[in-house]
C-alpha cells in the first residue's frame, strides 16, 4: 500500500502564499533582501571567526558552527520560497524533494539546538569554574560536542523522515505551507500518523525542552555568580558577553515552542506560516547582527579587519 502510493504519488502541491496574491510580490522583495543580509552576515562572522586570532576561543567555535548552520539552513528553504513567490499560482514539489527539504530541516534545527546548548555550558564554564575551563573546553572537548550536535540532528532527522514519508497520503495532496515541515505534512497522511504524532511530540520535548531547560541551568548559576561578585563593573563585564546568546537563545525556542508546542486546535494555516517564515528566515538574519552589535570582541575584530583593508 505504500509503495504503491509512493509510486503513484510523484509530488506534492505547496500552497505557499498563493491564497495572499496581494502580500507576494512584497514578500519576494522582503525574503530576498532578508537572505542577502543573512548570507552577508554569516559568511562575515565565519571569517572574523578564522582570521582574528581575538577570537580564536571555545565560544566563537561555536558561533562559527553557528553561522554555518544558518548559512545552510536558510539556504534550503528560501531559494524555493522565492520561487514560489514569484509565481502566481501554488507550485509542486516533488515527493523525493519534499522528503529531502525536511530531512535537510530537522538536522540543521537539531543541530542548533545543541550548539546554542554548548555555549551555553561554554558561558557557564568560563564564569563559574575559571579554573577548569582549559580542560572542561578543551579543542578535543569542542570537536566532540559539535560532533555529536549534527549527530543528534541526523539521527532525529532519520528517524522522522522514515517515519512520515511511509505513511499513506491522498491522491492529490496540497500542503498549506510554503515548506516541507513536519506538522503540515504529517496532517496530510491518512492512515497510520498516530506512532509519527508520538514520535515528533517526543522529539520536541527531548530537542526543545530538555537543551532550553540546560541553558536556563547554565544561566542561573551564572546568575549567581554574578550576584556574588563585588565589583560593578565585572558584573556588566560578565553579562555583556552572555547577553548576545541570551537573546539568540530566546529568539529560537521562543519561536520554536510557539510553532510546535503550542495547542494545534485555536492555530490558523496563515498564522502557522507567518510564524515560520520568522523563524526560518528572519531570525538567522538577526543572529549575526546581534552578535556583531553586541559583542565587543565581534566588533573590535570587525574595526581591525576592516582597517586592515583600507590600509
Amino acid at each position: 500500500m505504500t509503495k504503491e502510493n509512493h509510486t503513484t504519488l510523484p509530488e506534492f502541491l505547496l500552497l505557499g502564499f498563493s491564497d495572499l496574491r496581494a502580500l507576494q510580490g512584497p514578500l519576494l522583495w522582503v525574503v530576498l533582501l532578508v537572505y542577502l543580509v543573512t548570507l552577508l552576515g554569516n559568511s562575515l562572522i565565519i571569517l572574523l571567526t578564522r582570521a582574528s586570532p581575538a577570537l580564536h576561543s571555545p565560544m566563537y567555535f561555536f558561533l562559527r558552527h553557528l553561522s554555518v548552520v544558518e548559512l545552510l539552513y536558510t539556504t534550503n528553504i528560501v531559494p524555493r520560497t522565492l520561487a514560489d513567490l514569484a509565481s502566481p499560482h501554488p507550485r509542486a514539489i516533488s515527493f523525493q524533494a519534499c522528503a529531502a527539504q525536511m530531512y535537510v530541516f530537522i538536522v540543521l534545527g537539531i543541530s542548533e539546538c545543541c550548539l546554542l546548548t554548548a555555549m551555553a555550558y561554554d558561558r557557564y564554564a568560563a564564569i563559574c569554574r575559571p579554573l577548569h575551563y582549559s580542560t572542561l573546553m578543551s579543542p578535543q572537548a569542542c570537536m566532540a560536542m559539535v560532533g555529536t550536535s549534527w549527530v543528534m540532528g541526523i539521527i532525529t532527522a532519520t528517524t522522522h523522515s522514515s517515519l512520515i514519508f511511509t505513511l499513506p497520503f491522498p491522491s492529490h495532496p496540497t500542503i498549506p505551507h510554503f515548506l516541507c515541515d513536519i506538522l503540515p505534512v504529517l496532517r496530510l497522511a491518512s492512515a497510520g500518523k498516530h506512532k509519527s504524532e508520538i514520535s515528533v511530540m517526543t522529539a520536541t520535548v527531548v530537542f526543545i525542552m530538555v537543551p532550553f531547560s540546560l541553558i536556563v541551568t547554565s544561566y542561573v548559576r551564572i546568575l549567581s555568580a554574578i550576584l556574588a561578585m563585588t565589583s560593578t563593573q565585572s558584573r556588566h563585564k560578565v553579562f555583556s558577553t552572555c547577553s548576545s546568546h541570551l537573546l539568540v537563545v530566546s529568539l529560537f525556542f521562543g519561536t520554536a515552542s510557539i510553532t510546535y508546542i503550542r495547542p494545534q486546535a485555536g492555530s490558523s494555516v496563515t498564522t502557522d506560516r507567518i510564524l515560520s517564515l520568522f523563524y526560518t528566515v528572519v531570525t538567522p538574519m538577526l543572529n549575526p547582527i546581534i552578535y556583531t552589535l553586541r559583542n565587543t570582541e565581534v566588533t573590535g575584530a570587525l574595526r581591525h579587519m576592516v582597517k586592515r583593508q583600507v590600509t
